[in-house]
């Protein structure tokens, strides 16, 4: 009976965690436009050195195709509900990372109006469930 009480909530926080990534990621192609926080790659480039000034130049840009990457293959795999648990582990460690080094570059306040924090504790807390409705995980399951 729990289960079906938490089945919508757990489909609507995948979504929401997916979305939220997807717009990140559409924002530093330039898909928002004005409302841009990068509007395009090159500033987020920019962002993402400055979120990893202590490593190496050519890291931290590699670490802005990384996260990239993460931030596409992680939403999809949360909307389609393909290897969920493994998907929400990874996007909750993606967010810690992003989150503990926004701390370190820019302060407190910087995860927590982005809300990274509360992201990484809600595709931790997506991981820690039994089951996945409306997934192809639950499609593709054994009895």
């Amino acid at each position: 009976m729990a289960q079906e009480k938490i089945q919508y909530p757990q489909l609507f926080l995948r979504l929401a965690i997916s979305a939220t990534m997807l717009s990140a990621v559409a924002d530093r192609f330039g898909f928002w436009g004005e409302n841009s926080a990068w509007g395009n790659w090159d500033n987020f480039e920019k962002y993402t050195k400055q979120l990893t000034f202590f490593l190496p130049e050519s890291l931290g840009v590699f670490s802005a195709y990384m996260a990239t990457f993460f931030e596409i293959l992680f939403p999809l795999m949360l909307i389609l509900g393909f290897k969920t648990r493994l998907a929400a582990y990874g996007t909750g460690f993606l967010l810690l990372t992003f989150a503990l080094s926004m701390t370190i570059a820019l302060g407190v306040k910087a995860p927590l109006d982005y809300s990274v924090w509360i992201g990484s504790a809600a595709a931790f807390l997506l991981a820690s469930q039994q089951n996945y409705n409306y997934s192809l995980d639950t499609l593709t399951k054994k009895n």
